[in-house]
């Protein structure tokens, strides 16, 4: 297997085949879910709708076909989706009145539907999410990251005021922060984005972007203040206390399947996949060891373990194959399950297991009647040091001392002749999307988001002009 200091894309797919999480779909830039990948999607489903419940946000679900003229109710986001988009154009062998897209995104239909379902004050706010999968066109595809056809979830919200609005897309923001960093061990970096990097048709835009281990940023989750303008375009209006009739402010925000790839591109080694525990479809793997066949005792045990496990909530498998010990120690390694328990006539005899953590290298020597809580323990530990392992290569890998090009492109060239990436840059910017695209031009890097006040100091020049910086940027190469 290529180690990832050597080629970390082609580690990546090598990592995701190996541990049988997809396979490609004759279309292009398509991608089949195999069951280990699509049970870590599972996973995450479960946790972010038990948050939006949680918050009264019900789950629906609207067509995947929308008529083109939907499009072309608001400008901003035809021109922002247009490039992207699939078309069907006939039906049943006639062509079509009007051409459907497969949907990029749901705001248009959902935004047809609430004019209709809201009329009056007391029918907001209205507050749903949707589970389903999405079109855009990819010209460049990466399994996970960036496919022509996608899994995620939308919200997508409708507010009387502006400040009931704004206070839904801060707080989902903050969800998704807390979730993805709880659930995935994924630190992540929250801000604003820039208006070149806006949601088409949104009026402000909000992320959550992740760095991985060849520091590159990917944007992990978005929260999108819309303002009325959808309002405006798809005629949402609700009569107000005041008997007027007005337009009414709405949000959209989601997270989408580039997660798995995230969490992959953040936790592998070069052994393969390393899955943090919460989210892994098999937590536990229990392997008799030695000649156990002739020991029916050992299976006995094995299967009060798992049964054991199982009553605790645990996600175990019993690996009785008759491959060798080796064999399914590195195929579960491969596929990143968290820990294994080991045991053979020997171990029996000294009322003793062993048990291997997948991201530490020695194993564990523990008693019999121990072996149950010591799981319980030291998977908690594993999520935690995963988390704060990636939390430690953030801070190893972010540079807050760069204020001119010439001090950037140095530190790129520095980097580059050490074999190194250059990881992310905090700088100062202008405002303007001529700097923007200068510096993209010049290194590679785009703008990811910007902190929010007291995350980060306050950088005083931009970092191309030299001029007073009117705002303070995250700069880093994405995919």
């Amino acid at each position: 297997m290529v180690r990832r200091k050597e080629d970390f894309s082609r580690w990546y797919i090598q990592t995701i085949q190996q541990a049988d999480l997809m396979d490609y779909s004759p279309v292009r830039g398509c991608m089949i879910f195999k069951p280990n990948g699509y049970e870590i999607w599972e996973h995450i489903q479960d946790e972010f709708n038990r948050k939006f419940k949680a918050e009264g946000i019900r789950n629906a679900y609207f067509p995947m076909l929308i008529p083109e003229s939907f499009f072309e109710k608001e400008k901003d986001h035809i021109e922002g989706f247009s490039p992207e988009l699939p078309w069907v154009t006939e039906a049943a062998g006639e062509k079509l009145e009007e051409r459907l897209a497969l949907r990029p995104t749901s705001e248009t239909i959902i935004g047809d539907a609430y004019s209709r379902w809201i009329q009056s004050h007391r029918d907001l706010p209205l507050e749903i999410n949707q589970w389903a999968n999405v079109f855009r066109w990819e010209m460049r595809t990466l399994p996970f990251l960036r496919t022509s056809e996608f899994l995620w979830q939308e919200g997508h919200t409708v507010h009387a005021t502006a400040e009931e609005a704004k206070e839904r897309t801060m707080r989902m923001l903050k969800i998704y922060e807390e979730t993805v960093e709880d659930l995935l061990a994924l630190p992540v970096f929250s801000g604003e984005k820039t208006p070149s990097e806006r949601f088409a048709g949104a009026e402000r835009t909000y992320s959550i972007e992740a760095m991985v281990q060849d520091g590159r940023s990917i944007q992990a989750g978005t929260s999108h203040y819309m303002g009325t303008r959808f309002a405006e375009a798809f005629d949402i209006r609700y009569l107000n206390k005041e008997n007027k009739h007005v337009h009414a402010y709405t949000t959209s925000w989601g997270v989408s399947t580039r997660l798995i790839g995230t969490l992959i591109m953040m936790h592998g080694d070069d052994q393969g996949l390393v899955l943090p525990p919460k989210i892994a479809p098999q937590q536990v793997i229990l392997i008799p060891v030695g000649p156990w066949q002739k020991n029916p005792a050992i299976m006995e045990k094995i299967e009060e373990f798992n049964k054991a496990l199982k009553d605790r909530g645990f996600r175990t498998v019993i690996d009785d194959t008759d491959h060798s010990p080796g064999y399914k120690f590195n195929e579960w390694e491969l596929r990143g399950a968290p820990l294994r328990i080991e045991l053979g006539p020997r171990d029996l005899e000294n009322d003793q297991a062993l048990i291997k953590l997948r991201d530490e290298e020695e194993k564990l020597t523990v008693d019999l009647d121990q072996v149950i809580e010591t799981v319980e323990e030291e998977l908690d530990k594993m999520q935690t040091r995963l988390l704060e392992k990636a939390r430690q290569m953030n801070k190893d890998n972010c540079y807050t001392d760069i204020d001119t090009m010439d001090e950037l492109k140095a530190h790129i060239e520095a980097k580059q002749a050490e074999g190194d990436h250059p990881g992310w840059v905090l700088a100062g910017w202008d405002g303007t999307e001529e700097t923007e695209a200068f510096i993209q031009e010049e290194t590679g890097f785009t703008t990811r988001n910007m902190p929010f006040e007291g995350q980060f100091e306050k950088k005083a020049t931009c970092i191309v002009t030299g001029k007073p910086a009117k705002e303070t940027v995250w700069l880093a190469r994405a995919y």
